[in-house]
Parts: C-alpha cells; structure tokens; sequence
C-alpha cells in the first residue's frame, strides 16, 4: 500500500477578464520606473507597483506588461539585495500556499457556514467555533489540535471536518495541505500493521516538513485496527520539534461512530424530560471519552491518545430529529436551484426511518440519504 492517499487536484486560479492592452503596458512601464527610481526600492515598493499586477481579481495580464514590472523589480533587487521572489506572499498570488487565508477571514467563514450549513449540533458548533480559530490564532501553540468527532453516521462529522477544511484553504478537501485517511482503504489488512505504523508516521512527517498548518482527517476510526493510531502519539504530544520537525501546528481530525449509543442516551435522556436540546452543556456528556476508550470496536480502544490526554476535545454529535431532516431537505433543494416545494419536503423527511420504534424521534441515517431520496421526486 502507499504511504498516504494521492494528492486530490487543485484547481487552478483564472484570471479576470482582460482589460485595455495600453493601460496594462502603461502600468508595467510605471512599475518598472518606481522600482528604478533613486536606487533605494525595497520590498514594500516592489509589493505596492506589482499589487494592480498581482491583486486577486486583477485584470489578465500580457507577457509584455508583467515582463517590463519583473524587469524592473529584479534590477532594483540587484541594487537593494533585496530577491523580489523572497518577499512574504508573492508566490500566493499564483498557487495555493500554506495557511494563505487571513485568520479573521477563517473565523468568519467558518462561523457563518457553520450557521447556515450545519442543523441540530449545538454541541459541535459551539466546540468547533471556538477551537479551530483560537487555536490557529496562537502564533506559539504547544500542541497541534486534535478533535475526535463522535455520533451516529449521517449526523454531519463529514460534513464538518469539510467546513473546516475550506475555511482555511480555499481548495477545501482538494487542497495538497489537507490530507484523508480512510481505514478500510488505507489500512484494510491487520497482518499489515506493523508497516501502516510506518508509513503513517512517514507521511504525516512528510506533509507537516512541507507546511507546519497541515490538517489530517482520519476517517472510520471505529473501524481502524487497534493500536495503529497509537503510532502517531508523539506527533501530538508537547514537543518542541521531533527530529528538526515541530507539529505543533498541524491540526488533527479523527471522526468516529464509537459513542454513539452514549451521545443518543442522553438526548433521549433529555427529550423525554421536556428539555431543549440547545440547552445540553458538555458536562452532560463527560463521560463520551470513557465510553470511546473502553470500546473494544473502534480505533481507540484502550488508545495512549486518550490515556495520555493529547485529544483536546470529544466533540459529540447529536442524532438528528425529524425538523433538522426537513431542514437538511429544503438546503439540498437550494442548492439544485429549485425553489422549496413544502410538500416534498415532508415527502421526504416522510420516507426516512426513525429510532426508538415507537417514539419515532430520530432519524436512523440522519441526513445521510436526503440527496437519493430527493432524486426521486425531481
């Protein structure tokens, strides 16, 4: 088996639409003018004359206009010592780069698709919210971020983990930064372990060598064979470096159906006391680790990353009730481009099966199975 999944493909940045050719050649001859001028240009004035160059939504640059700015730039580096290819950013304005989304940006975008997306997961959201841009905001973290997302299959654990994905690089899951493991491909074979643990450790610091803010989503962790995952232990315990490399900040998602029994007693716990389900604290479910690590089907079972402390939240997810189905129905709906038919929103909603028997008050699936049910009606 290979050492990690293939990287997904990158989409590649288009230009704007072209606008006049003499305004863009007039441009590339001021800039080359401003970066000869006095002797004494610097970076910044090699930022600010390339920026109508190189701004996002720019318009399309001809050779000619972008030749004479390059020109001129790499004269004025001559004279400065200052390489126009080092300065902080440039290359971002033609290819993805390492965590290139302003963090006040990231936090934005997450927190809105997170509103706008994501339906009956009080818990999760307010976990998510906080964690991922706090930490990303400490410039020293003393430790990468590990989440371990916990409920049963249709409830959002990928949906989420793509969330945040795409709100710190724009490639999302395609980004070459971002990297998913599932275990029934990636680790099929327990006669094989032994080598996994190497390749895995192999690949991880691969990628964290190659950009510090890596994100890793180990999917299936209820069906990862035990003790694998314990291999990577030191890369998300409080080291300063491991062999000249720091993963104190990567960031880590392990997403898992272990738990979910746990996570479902206490919100039926909690429905048939009256209470609302956006009133559930964390403290409710305290014992969600416990009942992952004593779990003799899941990834975790008796793991040292939960022994040792170095998952930073159990980020429950709740099962999902009969209106956050519909609500799952009419965002599918929006985004085919159809205006919202109530009727085939129940319709749908209808056709799921529901848990317990005779309550009926959560969805078996979640939201897992909206899109092929939906097909069927348009």
């Amino acid at each position: 088996m290979a050492a990690g999944e293939p990287e997904g493909p990158r989409g590649d940045r288009k230009p704007g639409s072209a606008g006049e050719a003499g305004e863009r050649l007039q441009r590339g001859r001021a800039a080359m003018k401003l970066l000869r001028g006095d002797g004494g240009t610097g970076p910044a004035l090699v930022a600010l004359a390339l920026w109508p160059l190189l701004a996002p939504g720019a318009q399309a640059v001809e050779p000619i206009s972008l030749g004479l700015a390059l020109a001129g730039a790499a004269a004025s580096a001559a004279l400065t010592g200052v390489g126009l290819f080092s300065y902080p950013g440039f290359f971002c304005y033609f290819t993805e780069c390492c965590l290139q989304k302003p963090r006040a940006e990231l936090e934005t975008v997450l927190r809105k698709d997170l509103d706008k997306k994501l339906f009956g997961q009080p818990l999760a959201k307010k976990v998510i919210v906080k964690s991922v841009p706090g930490f990303l905001n400490n410039p020293n973290p003393k430790k990468p971020l590990a989440l371990s997302l916990h409920g049963w299959t249709g409830t959002g654990k990928n949906f989420v983990s793509k969330i945040i994905a795409e709100s710190i690089y724009e490639e999302g899951l395609k980004s070459k930064y971002v990297h998913q493991f599932v275990s029934t491909l990636h680790f099929p074979h327990f006669q094989n372990l032994t080598q996994y643990k190497d390749q895995l450790q192999m690949w991880i610091r691969g990628n964290v060598s190659n950009c510090a803010r890596s994100i890793f989503i180990f999917d299936e962790m209820d069906k990862m064979h035990a003790g694998l995952i314990d291999s990577i232990k030191p890369f998300l315990d409080y080291y300063e470096e491991l062999d000249g490399v720091s993963y104190r900040k990567a960031i880590f998602l392990f997403l898992s159906n272990a738990g979910a029994e746990k996570i479902t007693e206490v919100a039926l716990d909690f429905w048939k006391s009256g209470k609302n389900r956006d009133d559930m604290k964390l403290k409710d479910l305290e014992q969600l680790s416990v009942s992952v690590f004593n779990n003799k089907n899941s990834g975790f079972w008796h793991s040292s990353l939960i022994d040792r402390h170095l998952i930073d939240h159990f980020v429950p997810f709740l099962p999902l009730e009969y209106k956050h189905v519909k609500m799952c129905v009419r965002v599918e709906l929006k985004s085919r481009g159809y205006v919202v038919d109530e009727d085939i929103v129940t319709q749908v909603a209808d056709e799921m099966t529901y848990f317990p028997k005779e309550e009926r008050i959560f969805s078996n699936k979640g939201c897992k199975t909206v899109c092929t049910k939906l097909d069927f009606y348009l």
